[in-house]
């Protein structure tokens, strides 16, 4: 079959909300189409217009969650970041030729927050409980919406709205929440126990749908879907019944089956803590290879199931973390106990906003900017529409500066000229962010960077080179979360399924949205309804450590266009639920590309990285120590992807601020 005629059946020329809709609704070519188009074009170039103030975010059109296509970091974000990183972060306001010279915004404020993160926002909310309500807070991010990772996709159902999450997933595992990160989430009035009535744990169970796995032809010879019930959250657990029917060798099928089932020692004559650090330093890969010594085929089977945790595959990731997370092989083997081992198990997966935690952000920022966000409540705030342009408005105490990338910090006011000392004798923050292709400068008394940490280094040239180094040091983890809109998920209650796991192919995750409904929204609990997908791709390279394949997965999201994803969705889905009468063509309605180059947050990896290395040693804490008026915070800042690291890092770096 020829590309062309692949690409006409899989519906690629046929027009879907991402070209047809803008702001979830339906708009003709004319007059109603020229307000949208006004904000887009202004946000899509480089420069503003000479005169003309850059303010995309006070048309009236202007709304982010609706837009789909390339969302995540999307075009227009990134390119001032990497040109000034290029230059190797040498920032010369005067003879800038792309931005020109620094534009005094003659702003002064008590504290200027660079990221509208989730730990920005905090931050900000911190800062203002301490110093009090009269404080005067600024707020910059490089995107076009607040949120960072937390980020929401909306689509239009007819007069239906659904919403999607397009990074920060859940709030997991609350119980382990400090005092400060659970205390700011119930006083923002999030009850985290109103999510055992919001989220219906019963619903696909009831319908009996199951997990299933797709094998496909290219890794496995041939495409088949196995059912698989109780599939594991990260590993996988096939029953006996079903390793028959998985498309590799008779032996590997037994190698499988001892290497879920036997209860045997594969490292006899150790310890229980030489063990533990001979699995440390062997990834799981290896260990079913020289340990359990299975069929080759069983890796495959295997390869992915690690990508929703570790953003890599089994090839770099520690048989001890997959032992950790219950993945099979370790019944005969006596590891000691661990006082970090699984906690989040306790809990079920279900604190879930039907927008993730964007739902957290956009509590923070109701909290901080009056007038944005109307209700008062964690059930309204997720159907509540946000006005972007009362984020910076000069009356506010708190303003959101969004299009807005910094490019310089640096301690200023009678600073000594020595570098060595600026950090003392500095006695404000100059901030130069670039706006609208301009620079621009304003002052603070003190600045928190809640942006990533490898940023860092070229925007505070004057930091110590072992304080850079450290902040360099992490590689954050790329990875893309897509939602696709689909007109019925008839398909799934045929097949009997509702999640599943590819480990072959171009997204290794595809599962029903979760089945969350609260306030005025509702989940699409009916087959016939409009409903989400989501699907996970971390791109990766297999047999390189993990920092070299993740710094090549971000060269691969940064490279793939919009079409070269759409054609995988379409592919996949067609493949995958054709038996169940599903047609890409016809039943795909949008799709919402999240991709995120930069992704979570880069968290130690003990294959190849000093074992058991001191906490006072880490690179992350190293990197977050206050530089005079200039203090970090960001989950980056301790080595932990979730939403209360973000929160708890905030609380440090204000409270380094305001003292204890």
């Amino acid at each position: 079959m020829s590309k062309n005629k692949q690409d006409r059946e899989l519906g690629m020329g046929r027009k879907i909300t991402r070209r047809d809709f803008l702001n979830g609704v339906s708009i003709a070519v004319g007059t109603s189409l020229v307000a949208d188009a006004r904000w887009l074009r202004a946000f899509d170039l480089k420069q503003s217009p000479l005169g003309v103030e850059f303010a995309p975010e006070k048309d009236p059109a202007y709304y982010p969650p609706g837009k789909n296509g390339m969302r995540g970091s999307h075009d227009g974000s990134w390119e001032v970041a990497h040109e000034l990183r290029d230059r190797k972060g040498k920032v010369d306001r005067k003879a800038d030729k792309e931005w020109g010279e620094a534009i005094d915004d003659g702003e002064s404020y008590d504290l200027i927050v660079v990221g509208a993160g989730i730990s920005g926002l905090a931050a900000a909310y911190f800062y203002r409980k301490f110093a009090g309500k009269q404080s005067r807070i600024l707020i910059l991010d490089n995107t076009e919406d607040f949120g960072g990772h937390a980020t929401r996709n909306e689509f239009q159902a007819g007069k239906r709205s659904l919403l999607g999450y397009g990074g920060t997933q859940s709030i997991e595992a609350p119980g382990n929440y400090s005092k400060v990160s659970i205390g700011l989430l119930q006083e923002l009035g999030i009850n985290v126990r109103r999510f055992y009535k919001y989220y219906d744990q019963k619903l696909f169970s009831s319908m009996n749908l199951t997990e299933a796995v797709f094998f496909d032809k290219e890794t496995f010879g041939e495409d088949r879907l196995v059912h698989q019930k109780g599939l594991h959250y990260f590993g996988l657990n096939f029953g006996m019944e079903n390793v028959s029917q998985i498309p590799i060798s008779e032996s590997a099928r037994k190698d499988l089956v001892r290497l879920q089932h036997a209860h045997v020692d594969y490292m006899l004559g150790l310890t229980a803590e030489q063990k533990r650090k001979k699995l440390v330093k062997t990834s799981y890969r290896d260990f079913l290879l020289q340990y359990v010594k299975v069929d080759p085929d069983v890796v495959k089977v295997f390869q992915s199931s690690t990508h929703d945790l570790f953003a890599v595959g089994i090839d770099a990731v520690s048989a001890y973390d997959c032992a950790r997370e219950g993945f099979p092989g370790f019944k005969g083997i006596n590891l000691p106990k661990s006082h970090e081992e699984n906690p989040e198990l306790d809990e079920p997966y279900i604190f879930h906003f039907p927008d993730g935690n964007a739902s957290i952000a956009r509590m923070l920022v109701r909290s901080l900017v009056p007038g944005v966000l109307p209700g008062h409540t964690m059930e309204d705030i997720v159907t509540a529409r946000a006005d972007y342009g009362r984020l910076d408005d000069a009356s506010s105490g708190i303003r959101i500066r969004l299009n807005s990338t910094a490019v310089n910090v640096k301690h200023a006011g009678n600073a000594d000229s020595d570098p060595k000392n600026v950090k003392e004798t500095g006695k404000e923050v100059e901030v130069t962010y670039v706006r609208g292709g301009k620079a621009r400068r304003v002052r603070g008394a003190q600045c928190i960077l809640a942006c990533y940490n490898m940023m860092i280094p070229y925007l505070c040239p004057e930091m110590p080179e072992k304080q850079k180094e450290a902040l360099a040091y992490a590689v954050k983890m790329p990875l893309v979360y897509t939602n696709v809109q689909i007109s019925n998920w008839k398909a799934f209650q045929k097949l009997g399924i509702s999640a599943i796991y590819a480990p072959g192919s171009y997204f290794t995750n595809v599962t029903l949205d979760f089945p969350v409904s609260m306030g005025d929204y509702h989940f699409p609990s009916s087959p016939e309804d409009s409903c989400l997908l989501h699907l996970l791709r971390t791109p990766c390279e297999p047999g390189l450590d993990c920092k070299d394949q993740y710094r090549a997965g971000r060269w691969e999201l940064v490279n793939t266009k919009f079409e070269t994803f759409e054609r995988n969705v379409r592919d996949e889905l067609g493949r995958i639920l054709g038996a169940g009468g599903f047609d890409p063509a016809r039943d795909i309605q949008a799709i919402t590309v999240n991709r995120w180059p930069h992704g979570y947050a880069y968290e130690y990896n003990a294959l190849f990285e000093p074992l058991d290395r001191p906490a006072a040693e880490r690179p992350c804490v190293i990197g977050r120590q206050p530089f005079g008026r200039i203090k970090i915070a960001n989950s980056d800042a301790d080595g932990h992807a979730y939403t209360n690291t973000a929160i708890d890092q905030a609380y440090r770096a204000v409270r380094e601020i305001v003292g204890t």
